[in-house]
């Protein structure tokens, strides 16, 4: 039987409790200079307001978990202030060292979709940096697709990256 098939996993709402978890797995992307321009790590205390700001039934903070562990989360938050993007949203998918390949990302982005129309959403976007293969390539099986192209916009240890944007309307 495989792995995947032997564990569990359940996407549910972040709680306060598993702010540590989701701080340690957003640290090591820091580390990794493939998913965020976040420079530095982040403290659980700097991050408390950050989990109220989203709204389970509008933009939701969802943790994936698998055997009582946090495996991966993603938020939902708006795309721009302006009233004419209020259904667009972008997406933030952050996925534990220990459960890549496992389909965590997938089962928290496929989430996403299914309940897109509950949620308001129209059109979904993603912020990917271009060298993030394994996003890039996740995103683009679920229907994804390049909306543009931000040449060397962030400077990660003094090489300059692009930024991908991806998009999906539904």
């Amino acid at each position: 039987m495989s792995a995947l098939v032997a564990e569990e996993m359940k996407i549910r709402d972040a709680v306060e409790a598993d702010l540590s978890a989701i701080i340690d797995i957003y640290n090591v992307a820091i580390a990794t200079r493939m998913s965020t321009a976040q420079l530095e790590p982040v403290t659980v205390e700097s991050r408390r307001r950050w989990l109220s700001e989203h709204s389970p039934d509008r933009r939701p903070f969802w943790v994936t978990e698998i055997d009582g562990q946090i495996a991966g989360w993603l938020t939902i938050k708006s795309f721009l202030p302006r009233c004419a993007y209020s259904g667009t949203v972008e997406l933030s998918v952050y996925v534990s060292e220990k459960f890549r390949r496992r389909g965590v990302g997938r089962a928290l982005l496929e989430e996403t979709i299914a309940r897109a129309a509950q949620l308001e959403i129209i059109a979904m976007v993603g912020l990917i940096f271009a060298h993030n293969e394994p996003s890039l390539k996740l995103f683009k099986r679920l229907g994804f697709e390049r909306w543009g192209l931000l040449p060397r916009v962030a400077q990660l240890d003094g090489i300059e990256r692009d930024l991908t944007i991806v998009g999906r309307h539904l």
